[in-house]
């Protein structure tokens, strides 16, 4: 008999309220499956620096890694009793996901971030993963 694979969850961590709800969701999924998570904060550095050098790529990652930490604390104690990795990736976030669910059994994101427009339903980055994602996608609205 073949033995039964932890799922691995990997989730987007933006610092907003529907990345928090994401992680909330997928903790209590891995909780379920005894799964494991893996938390993704993808960030670029834009090419802006070139020109004004006020803010150096290792202010750019500080802020992604605060970022990261911030969404971790701001869940709770959901994740304890979970195997979870954390990773800050320099890459645009969609790309970040991407890259992290070729090995994932689900992607649980956010329906949308700090960017958009009032009203948007779906953000670029999860309707990116909605129609890439090698794997299947939960997008977590919240409450609206």
């Amino acid at each position: 008999m073949t033995p039964v694979r932890e799922p691995t969850i990997v989730v987007g961590a933006d610092g907003s309220e529907r990345s928090v709800e994401a992680l909330r969701w997928a903790a209590d999924y891995a909780r379920a499956t005894s799964g494991r998570i893996k938390i993704i904060t993808g960030y670029t550095v834009p090419f802006t620096i070139l020109v004004v050098p006020t803010y150096t790529q290792a202010d750019y990652r500080r802020d992604a890694e605060e970022v990261l930490q911030r969404t971790i604390e701001t869940a709770g104690d959901v994740l304890e009793g979970i195997e979870v990795n954390a990773h800050v990736v320099e890459v645009r976030p969609a790309l970040a996901l991407i890259n992290a669910a070729q090995d994932a059994d689900l992607v649980v994101i956010g329906s949308h971030g700090f960017g958009g427009f009032p009203g948007m339903h779906l953000g670029s980055t999860a309707s990116y993963l909605v129609h890439h994602s090698p794997c299947p996608v939960v997008v977590c609205r919240g409450s609206d």
